[in-house]
């Protein structure tokens, strides 16, 4: 299943986040994406959301800490799971990533990397026990060099996002390491 969501990003290395209506419409039109960052919702709209990017035939993952009227504790992942068609969730939160792996949902760690810490934490990512997630995402994804050490430092395929403007900020990421790059910057999906 992990390889299945590698290859899908992998074969476009793309990925549209959405943070609002007009962004999911424009990027469920989009034969070229293939991956969609759900950004936005709340408890009562998530499903439906979800459902018109499933609808176009396209991966879903939720951000689920930013879904008003959901918590930070576990249940919000089998929430997700059970009333949605999401494909997976992305969080800051590694408790929410070891219950979304023992669903079998895709799931996306993201860090705001803003101090050595921060590397530190995704290094220790290699010593966690309960699973690992499928990809880190690194925000800002601007930062060709520090994305590179994130890249030697872990095994985990890295997605940068996060103040994505332009054709050399995305070739700047991919060619640090990262395997895709994710943006709300619509300009920027149809490279």
């Amino acid at each position: 299943m992990v390889n299945h969501f590698y290859d899908i990003v992998e074969g476009n290395p793309m990925i549209a986040a959405v943070k609002d209506e007009k962004g999911l419409e424009k990027s469920c039109k989009m034969e070229e994406i293939r991956v969609i960052f759900v950004l936005f919702g709340d408890i009562c709209t998530i499903g439906s959301i979800v459902e018109r990017i499933k609808a176009a035939g396209k991966t879903a993952l939720v951000h689920i800490d930013l879904v008003t009227g959901l918590s930070s504790k576990e249940i919000t992942v089998d929430f997700i799971k059970e009333h949605t068609q999401a494909d997976g969730i992305i969080t800051t939160k590694l408790m929410l990533v070891h219950r979304a792996k023992e669903l079998s949902m895709y799931t996306v760690l993201r860090f705001f990397v803003i101090d050595s810490m921060a590397l530190k934490s995704i290094e220790s990512l290699e010593k966690q026990k309960g699973g690992r997630p499928d990809f880190i995402e690194v925000l800002p994804g601007v930062m060709p060099k520090v994305l590179k050490k994130i890249c030697g430092l872990s095994r985990i395929p890295v997605i940068a996002g996060g103040l994505i403007a332009d054709k050399e900020d995305v070739m700047g990421a991919l060619d640090a390491g990262a395997v895709a790059v994710s943006t709300t910057n619509q300009d920027v999906w149809m490279l």
